[in-house]
C-alpha cells in the first residue's frame, strides 16, 4: 500500500471479470507510470504481489512479455 500512496496515486479501484482485472486510478499531477514501474521493479513486496496476481489474471492479446497492465483509451463518458 505504501508504494501506491507514495507514487502519487490518490485512489485505486480494481474490478474483476473471469481472468481479467480492470484498474482505475486517480493520480496527482506529479505521477509518472515510468517512475512507478521503476520503483515497483525494485520493491520485493510489489514483485511478490505481482507474481501472485498472475494466478488470477492473463495478459491481453498483443501484450509484451510480462505486461499485465496496459493503458486504455477512454472512448465514451456520459
Amino acid at each position: 500500500m505504501e508504494s501506491i500512496k507514495t507514487s502519487g496515486i490518490q485512489h485505486v479501484a480494481i474490478y474483476s471479470v473471469e481472468d481479467r482485472l480492470f484498474m482505475i486510478t486517480d493520480t496527482s499531477a506529479e505521477f509518472s507510470f515510468e517512475s512507478k514501474n521503476k520503483a515497483d521493479l525494485a520493491n520485493p513486496k510489489v514483485q511478490e504481489w505481482e507474481k501472485l496476481m498472475w494466478n488470477y489474471q492473463q495478459a491481453l492479446p498483443n501484450s509484451k512479455k510480462g505486461e499485465k497492465w496496459r493503458l486504455m483509451e477512454q472512448i465514451f463518458e456520459l
